[in-house]
């Protein structure tokens, strides 16, 4: 029996596997640039600036990526991703004396750009190999990407440290390189160059997506992970190291485990999500807007939930350390669970003509909730500490569900 590469399912193959070696060096090379700069003198402050432009180009590039992919195709998108990130991997190659902040800023400025061509043009490519009455394999092809990814994530802050014990800086972001430029040269002779061009010329204004769910989806999904990134990305590991004393292998181990577990999670959505309903329910797995409402409703309570706990734990640092990570844990799956039914919910609403557009302007919208979060996250911090943060988390939960309740079906 002949293999056909241009299948839908080999070419999912195809494009998971893009996206999974350059998460895996996404991940790896952000754990490599926190460690290694540490290791240079650096102080917390200036590592975090490293990370400033690479997380604003992300909203700046998912705002255009979409109008680009239905000129140039979403596989080229994609390979343009992977080109630039390979790009900033080789400006980071240079000898230690020519890593200034500015210079490894641009260089992640790069990188930034490079993950959200990637992304949207994996994620949105998966709407045209699925057939249109095909929901429930779209729904689960959609949780697998976005779940491995994450996963895939975690395992690249492991691969980062261990790389940097065992050949250093420039030889691993190196090895990382050469990688990318194999899974690109495979892309080029065996991926389908025209999916997802648009059969007529779009035009700039569309960038702004006139559909009713796609704009109520993208401002839910502003407030959900604007609520996770408020307390996880700065204030969390602050508190871990500077209330708890914890060493950074121990917070880097625990932040790698959440992420690949988080991963797991979501590519098991579907499943979660179908519990309860009948074998002859046509939407077994299938998701609708009422199911995002649900479960963020129930993920609202969450960090109230850990807040409370922080001060009903007083001084006692085995209460709070448990609390903590047991908190973390209920949030992380919760979270999974409402980030794929999302995922899944974009690809559904986005128009057939187009798709990347809308998809363009979803995560555009996710970027912007990321970067909000962020900066939330250190200044709420170091004004009124952990708790507060998680109590903001919470409200801007709650903003996401007032959102959610008008999605449609």
């Amino acid at each position: 029996m002949n293999f056909d590469v241009k299948a839908p399912v080999a070419q999912y193959s195809l494009v998971t596997l893009s996206y999974w070696v350059f998460t895996l060096s996404d991940g790896a090379l952000r754990m490599l640039v926190v460690l290694f700069f540490h290791q240079l003198g650096y102080s917390p402050i200036e590592i975090a600036g490293l990370f400033l432009l690479y997380e604003f180009f992300g909203v700046v590039t998912n705002f255009y990526a979409g109008w680009l992919a239905t000129a140039i195709g979403l596989t080229v998108t994609m390979q343009m991703g992977l080109v630039l990130q390979i790009v900033a991997l080789g400006m980071l190659m240079v000898d230690n004396s020519m890593l200034s902040v500015v210079y490894v800023m641009v260089a992640q400025a790069l990188s930034g750009i490079a993950k959200d061509l990637n992304k949207m043009g994996a994620k949105a490519s998966i709407k045209s190999l699925v057939p249109a009455d095909a929901q429930n394999r779209l729904y689960r092809w959609v949780a697998l990407l976005t779940g491995s990814k994450n996963a895939l994530k975690g395992l690249g802050f492991f691969l980062g440290a261990w790389l940097l014990a065992a050949v250093g800086f420039q030889t691993a972001v190196g090895m990382m390189a050469a990688v990318l430029v194999a899974v690109l040269v495979l892309g080029l002779f065996l991926l389908e160059r025209t999916t997802g061009i648009s059969k007529k010329p779009q035009r700039f204004k569309h960038l702004f997506s006139k559909s009713n769910a796609v704009n109520r989806l993208s401002a839910a999904r502003f407030f959900l992970f604007g609520s996770r990134d408020i307390w996880f990305v700065v204030a969390l590991p602050v508190f871990l190291q500077s209330q708890l004393e914890w060493s950074y292998l121990q917070v880097g181990s625990l932040m790698a485990i959440w992420v690949i577990a988080y991963g797991i999670v979501q590519a098991a959505a579907p499943k979660i999500t179908a519990i309860g309903k009948t074998a002859s329910d046509s939407n077994v797995s299938q998701p609708s807007g009422k199911t995002a409402f649900n479960w963020v409703i129930v993920l609202c309570l969450v960090p109230a939930v850990i807040a409370g706990g922080l001060y009903a734990a007083g001084s006692s640092t085995s209460l709070i350390t448990t609390g903590l990570v047991l908190g973390l844990l209920v949030f992380g799956a919760l979270f999974a669970i409402n980030s794929s039914i999302h995922s899944y919910l974009i690809v559904a609403y986005a128009r057939e003509d187009g798709t990347s557009l809308d998809v363009g302007f979803y995560y555009m919208c996710n970027a912007a909730g990321r970067l909000v979060g962020t900066l939330l996250s250190g200044l709420v911090y170091q004004q009124s500490g952990l708790a507060a943060c998680l109590l903001i988390s919470s409200v801007m939960l709650i903003a996401s569900a007032v959102i959610s309740r008008k999605l449609p079906a």
